[in-house]
């Protein structure tokens, strides 16, 4: 074959697949429109829970829940009763509190609950100017609280007419890290549990601090 026959071969070669390049181009780019037109629920509709975006989800997402409370107290006296890092006692399900460092940051406490079962915490921050410290959770059962990398922030602050507002927050994942969890270990599960575990304490918390026992 001459030179000019090579050539033209090569440019031919080159166009066709210069083409088809762009086809497959062109086809993938009204794929991803469409996508984006029909949106989730048009995709579970049409193809089933395969195309769900619980399918498409890489795991559980980080649940956060925060509950306070006014109490008729002035800061400092709402701080003083919940400041011991090593006392729990206000927190009705608990039975004992034991623990190393006091409040250092790195502190370890374990909170035996009535029942039996315990929960084994840790300082990570702990700032009294700001009437607040955070800890984390380093061992529980599901079966005790259904979360799994539980952290959580306590912080006094003060209200109208010399009250207080204690305020708990917290940010966990629920206690079964895959997808499709047991309904007792699904998101909800973790976020009530959470939920009803804080309204008691500071339900409780202030009992205590109002009627001064």
């Amino acid at each position: 074959m001459t030179g000019s026959a090579h050539s033209k071969s090569r440019m031919i070669n080159g166009t066709y697949e210069e083409t088809r390049m762009r086809v497959t181009i062109g086809r993938r780019t009204a794929v991803t429109a469409a996508l984006a037109v029909i949106g989730a629920a048009g995709l579970t509709a049409a193809f089933g829970p395969a195309f769900s975006p619980a399918a498409w989800a890489h795991g559980p997402t980080r649940q956060k829940v925060r509950e306070s409370i006014e109490i008729s107290a002035p800061p400092a006296k709402v701080w003083a009763a919940i400041s011991n890092f090593q006392d729990m006692s206000w927190l009705p399900p608990v039975t004992k509190t034991t623990g190393e460092k006091g409040n250092e940051v790195g502190a370890t406490r374990t909170l035996t609950l009535q029942g039996g079962a315990t929960v084994e915490e840790e300082l990570y921050k702990y700032e009294p100017e700001m009437q607040s410290y955070s800890y984390r959770i380093t061992k529980v059962d599901v079966k005790v609280l259904p979360v799994t990398n539980y952290s959580s922030t306590l912080t006094v602050s003060p209200a109208p007419d010399g009250k207080s507002k204690l305020e708990w927050a917290g940010a966990f994942y629920r206690g079964f890290p895959n997808n499709d969890p047991p309904p007792e270990l699904n998101d909800e599960a973790a976020k009530t549990a959470v939920s009803g575990l804080y309204k008691t304490g500071l339900e409780a918390l202030k009992k205590k601090i109002e009627s001064g026992s």
